[in-house]
């Protein structure tokens, strides 16, 4: 016990000192780890009240105050000191001594107070943020395994080094936390240094009077570099916790509402009751499809100073990971290449490195006006981007960042920013009319087809038979601005077509982009964008990454989802374009579960989820055993322990298998062929078994040795041994059309083919591999999109969502049955359900709709006179809607006016292009009629709103406006008959009129436009509508409609004669 005297604490380095008794203090009686009586006694008070070294609990001493926890002990009496706690030293002189404790628990101790050399032990890994380090030098090092020392019978081991004695490393698992083998941080000096200064700068500002708020502002910190990148914000209890206390009694009421409804039949009306009974309980089960995954909702915050820190420090190469950017476009008459130039301009402004940007372009119209206009915003971007970054603009879409009506000298101190503003207002203007020349000149296509500027012909003349076309605009090679700094490289694309093949639409173009980019620059990440959604917060890419690079949380994220928000929306959004219930309630609630819908735009994919492979799985901690347990328990475990592992063993990720048989470094060239392998030369049996698994790989991913290398590189990179040329012939060999035949395309991996709504297939297949994804809402909109023109337009954008939710029911990948077993959640697929049958409530909706009609037309309703018992069950389920919907909107922050838009469209784009939906599914699945969907209008007139509301020819249109008609004709013939009927008449016939009007409010914003402007709604719409109608309300109305309906006595024969 005498070779303790001089130990010094291992967290304040004083002199650990001695008990009452003169012997040496020991705080810990299991590991004897030096710590003095004052670092002692704050550990208790404001620690773990743990030994920093073996972790167990401190036990109270003599002298010392009781702390919660601690046991009774018997025989000590110690009242004087139990619950005074001396304040000898000052709390922040306790806060260093605890910081000093995290910092360096584990090092060696000074023996006698005389600094003994260190020995560094060159075997031993350093770890640093999880990364190994070695570039720390040796006198800075503080992992010191502990040992147990010889010589001398001592019941405790040295928690310090001697020099004297043999010194063996231990082994150690990176993945525990160093605290576990009693190992300090690295390079605990310079952190301690600079901590001090930190400290003894906040005491003086506090001494100085800057400092009283008396909270633990300055206690010490974690590292700002080490902190999460991203937080979780649950809603508070407050808002969440009465919204599922109503959605309980609503489910509760709606159980009792059905229970009169069903026992309580209309005899008179009784096929009106049965159709309003069985419309009821299909509402019922969609509201619950559609409200249980809002179970859960949660926010989240970014943080991007940390991300910064971590990953792009200022003088040092961005360690940033690349992202590929991918735009879409089909027809430039539709979606005009002005827009798709913006879109383009934002993307190569971004905020982020350059040489980690990539921008591909697919034009799957192959239009040479799309190539042309390329061109000249590849120009343009030289002097766009340069301006962007130099006075930091938002948006970064000239078109936009023009158009706004704000204070563009707001926080612009640069006195040449004026001047090159206007200049760049005139570069801009100067560049429009170049793409409105090119416009122009598309409009008529001349007979031979157009030619390029050498005179041959444009490749892509015949837009169904094409070959495949790749342009590199910009990229390492010569893309510079005119400033001389490099651009992000932008690439056109045309995916060849053939006649015969399916091209798959949209999806078989986004897979050909994936394969380019893999090919030519391979980033993990991806994100696509439609080609009107342009980027209107440059550090959209960086709040994606706060979540993709994120130690903990990024590896299981397959994307990120943006909310859409558009532009060229008048204030009163008449048809729900923003469509802000969805983006901002039901999303925030699948966040909270695992993650939000992939919804085809504003999305950033991490590329190995679109591989196909299964997410990483967390491993779980070994299960601890008791040697007190018998002998037969035990097997027994063991022989459970056994069919687990071999569960696991069978269920583990594709691509960890994959990695296995390729333990291929990154940048290595494709594997050989099988014949080009001397039998003889040794190893050749297992070179042979890894060319085999590469045709596996091929059979899978496409006959492409480089692409398929591409895919065993999990953080992405390029085969450097390739020249750009042979990169090129290889991109344009994998957009081939028969590129994807017999292979996992389409089924497995990348966009997922079988339905027009590609996006909400691709979200569902990684969920079932076990990703999830993360639903980011930065404070500044990411991106930025065009809505539909007019209402046909937005109709048809409806009907093609409606129509691909139906072709993914009666689908393979249908999650009504499939992905059992996978990694969905039981609350996820609730709204993939809800997502695919949606379309189907249309009939009960369109049903439903019609009963006000003809119940005023017959006199008759679909419920019995109503007892005191069930008007209170009526008035309690109407409360709880209404209840619902207030506390929904106050926890989403919603406005009552968005709300309300989206509940009138619900009824009006059901009633028609739900409607029409179902029956063209219908048509596709049994009599396999295809229907092609229109692409929606992205461009306005120089008039805003102007086509806002414009009513274009379309059947969609009928279905509503009949049924306008078809309620006011029976509003119009239930007060009449009211009137003539008498007094007793009126009471029943409110009841009929609410559920008129109910239908009429809905379809309110359909009528104000049909009757709002002059000249606006197509004249066979309105012949259509008002013969329907009619023959409709034909049916019902009988020869005396207006009539009282008194029948007179009833007279019988009473067997007298009065003659």
């Amino acid at each position: 016990m005498d070779q303790r005297n001089g130990q010094v604490c291992q967290i304040c380095g004083d002199d650990v000192g001695r008990n009452p008794d003169g012997e040496p203090f020991v705080a810990c009686n299991e590991c004897a780890f030096p710590i003095c009586r004052d670092c002692y006694e704050y550990e208790r008070r404001e620690g773990t009240q743990n030994c920093p070294q073996c972790k167990t609990r401190f036990k109270r001493f003599k002298g010392c105050a009781r702390v919660p926890g601690d046991e009774e002990e018997d025989g000590v009496d110690d009242l004087e000191n139990e619950f005074n706690w001396s304040d000898k030293h000052d709390s922040q002189y306790l806060a260093e001594s605890m910081l000093h404790a995290h910092m360096s628990y584990g090092r060696g101790a000074d023996l006698d107070g005389v600094p003994q050399p260190f020995h560094p032990i060159p075997n031993v890994p350093l770890l640093t943020n999880g990364q190994m380090v070695d570039d720390i030098p040796p006198d800075q090092h503080a992992l010191v395994p502990s040992f147990v020392g010889g010589g001398g019978k001592r019941i405790h081991p040295l928690p310090y080094a001697d020099p004297n004695l043999p010194v063996q490393p231990r082994s150690m698992d990176p993945s525990k936390d160093l605290a576990a083998y009693g190992y300090g941080s690295v390079a605990w000096k310079e952190r301690m240094e600079s901590w001090k200064q930190k400290q003894e700068r906040m005491h003086q500002t506090r001494n100085d009077g800057g400092g009283d708020d008396g909270d633990d502002a300055d206690l010490p910190l974690m590292d700002e570099a080490r902190q999460p990148l991203s937080r979780k914000i649950p809603l508070p209890s407050s808002q969440i916790n009465p919204y599922r206390m109503i959605i309980i009694i609503r489910l509760v009421v709606l159980c009792f509402f059905f229970h009169y409804r069903v026992m309580h039949p209309v005899p008179d009306a009784f096929a009106l009751w049965l159709i309003s009974v069985i419309c009821e309980i299909w509402f019922a089960m969609s509201w619950i499809l559609d409200q249980f995954p809002k179970w859960f909702p949660i926010e989240r915050e970014t943080y991007l100073d940390r991300l910064s820190l971590r990953f792009d420090k200022e003088g040092h190469p961005s360690q940033l990971a690349p992202v590929d950017f991918f735009v879409s476009t089909v027809d430039p008459l539709k979606e005009p290449p002005l827009v798709t130039a913006n879109t383009v301009l934002s993307i190569l402004s971004v905020d982020y490195p350059v040489d980690k940007v990539s921008c591909y372009v697919s034009d799957d119209g192959a239009a040479m006006l799309t190539f042309e206009a390329l061109s000249e915003t590849s120009e343009f971007a030289k002097k766009w981007v340069p301006f962007c970054k130099r006075y930091s603009l938002e948006p970064r879409a000239p078109e936009w960042y023009f158009q706004q009506k704000i204070d563009y000298l707001k926080d612009k101190v640069a006195p040449n920013f004026v001047r090159e503003r206007r200049a760049m207002k005139r570069e801009y203007e100067e560049f429009k009319v170049r793409i409105n020349a090119l416009v122009a000149k598309a409009q008529k296509v001349p007979e031979e087809g157009w030619t390029m500027q050498d005179g041959t012909p444009w490749p892509g003349n015949n837009v169904r038979d094409h070959p495949g076309m790749i342009q590199v605009f910009l990229g390492q090679s010569g893309g510079h601005d005119v400033e001389g700094n490099e651009l992000p490289r932008l690439v056109y694309v045309s995916r060849e077509k053939r006649p015969g093949y399916n091209h798959h639409k949209k999806a078989g173009a986004m897979n050909a982009l994936v394969r380019v980019s893999a090919v030519l620059t391979n980033a993990p990440y991806l994100l696509n964008l439609d080609c009107d959604h342009y980027i209107n917060n440059s550090k959209a890419i960086k709040e994606a990454m706060c979540f993709m690079m994120d130690p903990l949380l990024g590896k299981k994220v397959c994307y990120v989802q943006f909310p859409q928000r558009f532009d060229g929306i008048d204030r009163h959004d008449r048809y729900a374009n923003r469509n802000v219930v969805f983006f901002d309630i039901n999303m925030k609630g699948l966040d909270g579960i695992q993650g939000p819908i992939y919804v085809g735009t504003g999305c950033v994919f991490r590329r190995q989820a679109l591989y196909g492979y299964d997410a990483p799985k967390t491993k779980k901690p070994p299960s601890r055993t008791c040697n007190c347990w018998p002998k037969w328990c035990i097997c027994c475990c063991c022989f459970g322990n056994r069919k687990t592992k071999k569960k696991t063993k069978t269920s583990k990720p594709k691509f960890e298998k994959i990695k296995k048989l390729f333990k291929k470094k990154e940048n290595q060239a494709p594997a050989y062929a099988l014949g080009e392998i001397d039998e003889a030369a040794p190893g050749a049996e297992n070179e042979k078994a890894s060319i085999v698994n590469q045709q596996k790989l091929e059979k899978k991913f496409g006959q492409s040795s480089v692409f398929v290398a591409s895919t065993l590189l999990e953080n992405g990179g390029t085969l450097k041994s390739a020249s750009p040329a042979s990169l090129l012939k290889e991109a344009i060999h994998v957009i081939s059309c028969g590129y994807e035949d017999k292979t996992g395309w389409g089924k497995d991996i990348g966009w997922i083919y079988g339905s027009v709504t590609e996006d909400i297939l691709t979200g569902f297949k990684m969920h079932c591999h076990g990703w999830r994804s993360i639903y980011c809402i930065p404070k500044r909109a990411a991106f930025k999109g065009s809505a539909p023109l007019n209402l046909s337009d937005r109709f048809h954008q409806v009907l093609r969502w409606a129509l691909g939710s139906i072709e993914i029911l009666f689908s393979n990948h249908c999650p009504l049955w499939y992905g059992y077993g996978g990694g969905l959640k039981f609350l996820e697929r609730f709204s993939y359900i809800n997502s695919i049958v949606y379309p189907w409530t249309s009939i009960p909706l369109l049903a439903y709709c019609t009963l006000p009609a003809i119940c005023l037309l017959t006199g008759k309703f679909i419920t019995p006179e109503l007892n005191n018992v069930a008007s209170l069950w009526f008035m309690s389920l109407f409360i709880c809607i209404f209840a619902t919907s207030i506390l929904e909107m106050r926890w989403s922050g919603v406005g009552i006016d968005d709300w309300w838009r989206n509940e009138q469209f619900w009824v009006i784009g059901g009633v028609s292009s739900h409607l029409f939906a179902v029956f063209q599914g219908l048509l596709k699945v049994i009599a396999g009629v295809d229907t092609s969907f229109t692409v929606t209008s992205k461009g306005g007139d120089d008039e805003e709103f102007s086509e806002l509301y414009t009513f274009k020819w379309t059947t969609l249109l009928i279905p509503p406006t009949t049924l306008l008609l078809l309620n006011f004709i029976g509003v119009v013939a239930g007060i009449s008959n009211a009137i003539n009927n008498g007094y007793e008449s009126w009471g029943p016939l409110f009841g009929k009129l609410f559920f008129a009007f109910w239908v009429i409010v809905h379809l309110y914003p359909f009528l104000k436009g049909l009757v709002g402007r002059q000249n606006r709604t197509p004249t066979i719409v309105i012949v259509w509508s008002i013969l329907l109608a009619s023959i409709f309300s034909l049916l019902w109305v009988r020869i005396d409609p207006f009539l009282a309906k008194d029948d007179g006595p009833l007279l019988e024969e009473c067997g007298l004669d009065c003659n």
